[in-house]
């Protein structure tokens, strides 16, 4: 499965420039706080489409995240890395949109616009059966994923497939290690018995 990790601890590096852009956006320069979208809104989008399952869906929570995040830029303290503290926004807001969502749960699975989750070795594109064996792996994939509760979805997308520290996940959902070690364990004992459901003898 191709999965776009977002190895949070590379942002360490880049981290100094995110302030500069920040101090600019609150000194009135917007074009910085393009800047800082065209940074993250690849990597925001492709956690958000995993949780919502729907590519209109996960842009427009994208998009409100950011608009959230640079009405509250000024309460930004720098005490976590600043793609953190924009995690944190878009995977909270994409929870509660989910929240909203149960009563009228989508009967498709994956949205064939992928909006950014094409391969990320550029030799498969020239092999049609493999570009073809991984798409059918991702819709398996959201398909399971799709029956989790949001709680539990959000976890195992931010461990299992963002790669994420359980010290980073506790800080963007607000909740304690023990909390989020207890909600991944749940979510990937559902996922299991989901997909003997869907996939029994590996069909």
């Amino acid at each position: 499965m191709a999965t776009v990790v977002p190895e949070i601890e590379k942002d360490r590096a880049v981290n100094a420039d995110d302030q500069r852009l920040i101090a600019e956006c609150l000194m009135g320069k917007t074009t910085a706080f393009g800047e800082l979208v065209s940074r993250y809104q690849n990597r925001l989008f492709n956690t958000v489409f995993r949780l919502l399952d729907h590519a209109e869906d996960a842009r427009d929570v994208v998009q409100e995240s950011f608009l959230n995040a640079y009405q509250a830029l000024d309460s930004f303290k720098g005490d976590s890395l600043f793609f953190t503290w924009l995690y944190r926004i878009a995977v909270n807001s994409a929870i509660s949109f989910k929240r909203k969502q149960r009563g009228a749960r989508r009967l498709g699975v994956a949205d064939v616009d992928r909006g950014g989750l094409e391969p990320q070795d550029p030799s498969e594109i020239s092999q049609p059966d493999r570009v073809l064996q991984l798409a059918d792996e991702e819709r398996r994939i959201q398909a399971a994923l799709a029956r989790l509760s949001a709680e539990h979805r959000a976890v195992l997308v931010m461990k299992d497939i963002d790669g994420m520290k359980y010290e980073d996940m506790a800080e963007v959902l607000e909740v304690p290690i023990g909390t989020i070690r207890s909600r991944l364990h749940r979510a990937r004992m559902d996922l299991r018995n989901i997909w003997q459901e869907m996939y029994p003898e590996g069909q």
